[in-house]
């Protein structure tokens, strides 16, 4: 059969299962997205399932967009009817539908992060709370996770006082989203699930509907989306789910790897099939990955193997300090493209946290070359960027209050926060929201509310209603892009923007990339296109054919493969991050962040760490991560490899960059001098050398001994000549 040409047996076992629950554990590099289209495609080709009657779901709309083609390709003809999206993709598009059971009508937008936190963040401030004890990225993670396992603000459990504020907050929070016709993403997952539970018509419909049901990276499920997942279920029981509980990385965000096993419980007569040949990385790079994994519990052990070959040992390396771990990276990197062993996109450089990319970043600048950054500010979170998409969500539904709250006053029009904090305490007494409020003001002196504002004040809200009044009108016949270009046009918004500056112009070019995109739902229409935009990911934004390194986080990852892997930063407290090391769960958790690093690797592994890191001012001496310890010493090579002969200006020469100018530094601080740091008091100078265009001083200190310091970072005074 043409269909299973090139599958493995397990491959093929799994495409071709029969009906009923089917768990496929699939290993890093297995193939798991193809054998998942390959299923969907036997499904309809095959077994004569109608594209309607299925449900794809995975985690990010690239994959998404990649399996619709794929399955596009394999059956040859229209797909029309499937349903495949991301989770939350999927949900909003249903609850839009059966949206008369909503406490939020058809037209809701959906809030995006930064719009959460806001909401959070203002609710804090009306009660008169302490944000500095409470604050409101941490208040929210807490509503978050609720959500994730389905507590309403009634339900939330309350076992301190700090969890009785966050539920008045939560309390608080719901009404607000419900108030602005608005849902987060949480909500996508809960209301669903709620909708399925507590309608039972609503769930033999769609239960009825979805013959077969097929779910990508199911160990990143949460409590929400596997009880969606079995009331969909219920009915045909056809449930196919592919994932492996060594990945799951997310369980910050409500992820549970438990989920895994759950689904093993409650469809006991599962049909289980390990994927375990890998067709990315070297024998060596699986050998690692192993290694390190088996020491988790709770897990199907998995024996990777490839018929790539053994490939090279994996490189760990001991830099001084994180500068010249990034320098070294850099150097690297230049270094194996000058010698046309690869290209500039086949390296990336992986990290625990965001805040690690900042040297990464300064090493490719002062070496003048190009790199990518993924899950930086993103480009739906640049301010010209959010403007313009709040505007659009205003006109979709003026009862948004955080898009109203962002642009009454931008450009500025005579509406400042004053009058904006009248508008909404009459609104909220008037029980309306404050768009509708404006648009009732948008009579002008027909309006029996106008007096209640200053002259100057109802002036600048009379001139703004009827605005938002036309581009209502404008909506029902207007696509998209032509609403974007009247509002531009309308408020003058390029005039607002673009000051002559660079950093002027590249704005206004953000909004016109902006317009490009909104270009391409003329006949979807601003529903659909805010609805996408709303629910973007990191990994969606990552720009295909730029040929430049990747600077990535772990997390961010997930997903992706690239010929040469750097993971740097392996130090105890960074990975595993020290905010795990009292909570086993945490901690297994890194370690399976740490697995999925290694395997994103095909040809070849770096892993290093720094011998003195700079810690809340000053710096430190860094212990090596307890996970070199799981590695095989036959895999590795500690060594330092032979110094090369050619200048740096050869081993840059292939991105065509001239180099920084290299500074010859000299000694501020000589042995016997005292000197005096503003922590630390007085010390006395060891030895003083030159490194990596910098002084690296040791210094005996009378308060705490001998400390290793990096001259320009310290602070330090000389005492005397």
């Amino acid at each position: 059969m043409e269909l299973l040409k090139g599958l493995n047996p397990q491959q093929k076992q799994a495409v071709i299962a029969e009906p009923g629950p089917v768990l496929v554990l699939a290993g890093p590099g297995s193939g798991k997205t193809r054998v998942l289209t390959q299923r969907v495609a036997y499904l309809i080709d095959q077994l004569g399932v109608h594209p309607y009657h299925l449900m794809a779901v995975t985690f990010t709309n690239k994959a998404a967009r990649e399996m619709g083609e794929r399955v596009a390709g394999l059956v040859g003809r229209q797909t029309r009817g499937l349903t495949l999206g991301t989770f939350h993709a999927t949900c909003a598009r249903i609850l839009r539908v059966e949206a008369e059971h909503l406490p939020v009508n058809s037209n809701y937008v959906i809030f995006d992060a930064d719009d959460q936190v806001k909401v959070v963040r203002q609710i804090i401030k009306d009660q008169n709370l302490d944000e500095k004890r409470y604050r409101p990225s941490s208040v929210h993670g807490s509503i978050s996770a609720a959500k994730n396992e389905l507590y309403l603000p009634e339900d939330f459990p309350i076992d301190t006082y700090r969890a009785e504020v966050v539920a008045r907050i939560y309390e608080e929070y719901q009404k607000t989203l419900i108030t602005s016709n608005a849902m987060d993403f949480d909500d996508l997952l809960l209301w669903m699930a709620i909708l399925l539970a507590d309608y039972p018509a609503i769930r033999e419909k769609y239960a009825r509907r979805f013959e077969h049901i097929l779910v990508d990276e199911f160990q990143d499920t949460n409590m929400a989306q596997y009880t969606l997942l079995k009331h969909l279920a219920s009915y045909h029981r056809n449930i196919f789910v592919v994932g492996d509980a060594d990945q799951s990385i997310y369980r910050w965000r409500g992820a549970d790897y438990r989920n895994v096993m759950r689904f093993r419980k409650d469809f006991s007569d599962a049909e289980v099939i390990l994927l375990e040949q890998n067709y990315r990385s070297t024998q060596t790079i699986l050998d690692v990955a192993m290694a390190v994994i088996e020491h988790n519990t709770n897990r199907t052990p998995k024996r990777l193997f490839t018929k790539r070959g053994t490939g090279p040992k994996i490189i760990i390396k001991e830099l001084f300090d994180e500068h010249e771990q990034a320098q070294y990276v850099v150097d690297t990197i230049a270094l194996r493209i000058a010698s046309t062993k690869a290209n500039p996109g086949d390296f990336a450089v992986m990290y625990r946290i965001n805040a690690q990319s900042r040297l990464l970043e300064e090493a490719f600048l002062s070496a003048n070359l190009p790199y990518k950054l993924v899950g930086a500010q993103r480009f739906y979170g640049r301010r010209e960027v959010k403007d313009i998409i709040a505007y659009l969500r205003l006109i979709f539904n003026p009862d948004d209050a955080i898009s109203l709250a962002r642009i009454i006053g931008t450009p500025p029009r005579g509406i400042g926060t004053k009058t904006y904090a009248q508008l909404r305490a009459l609104a909220q007494r008037l029980n309306l929201s404050s768009g509708a409020l404006l648009l009732e003001l948008a009579k002008g002196k027909e309006s029996e509310h106008l007096p209640q504002f200053s002259s100057r004040a109802a002036k600048a809200l009379s001139r703004f209603g009827p605005l938002l009044a036309k581009w209502l009108t404008e909506k029902e016949t207007l696509p998209p892009v032509e609403i974007m270009d009247q509002v531009l046009e309308d408020i003058d918004y390029q005039d607002y923007l673009d000051d002559g500056s660079e950093e002027g112009k590249e704005r206004w070019e953000n909004v016109m990339e902006l317009r490009r995109l909104a270009s391409e739902y003329h006949t979807m229409g601003l529903q659909q296109f805010l609805e996408d935009v709303a629910l973007v990911s990191d990994q969606d934004t990552l720009k295909e054919g730029v040929d430049a390194p990747t600077l990535l986080t772990l997390h961010a990852a997930k997903g992706l493969e690239f010929p040469h892997v750097f993971i740097v930063g392996l130090n105890d407290g960074v990975l595993p991050h020290q905010r795990s090391f009292e909570d086993p769960e945490a901690m297994e958790e890194e370690r399976r962040l740490f697995y999925v690093g290694i395997t994103r690797a095909k040809d070849r592994l770096h892993l290093s760490h720094a011998m003195y890191r700079f810690v809340y001012g000053h710096t430190e001496q860094g212990e090596p991560s307890r996970y070199y310890a799981d590695i095989p010493r036959e895999l590795r090579d500690d060594g330092r490899p032979k110094r090369q002969k050619q200048s740096k200006s050869e081993i840059f020469r292939p991105w065509n960059r001239p180099l920084a100018p290299s500074k010859t530094l000299e000694a501020q601080y000589k042995p016997g001098m005292t000197i005096s740091h503003p922590k630390w008091d007085k010390g006395l100078v060891i030895s003083s050398k030159i490194q990596d265009e910098d002084e690296v001083l040791d210094i005996v200190f009378d308060s705490v001994g001998l400390k290793k310091v990096i001259a320009s970072l310290a602070n330090l005074e000389i005492c005397d000549a």
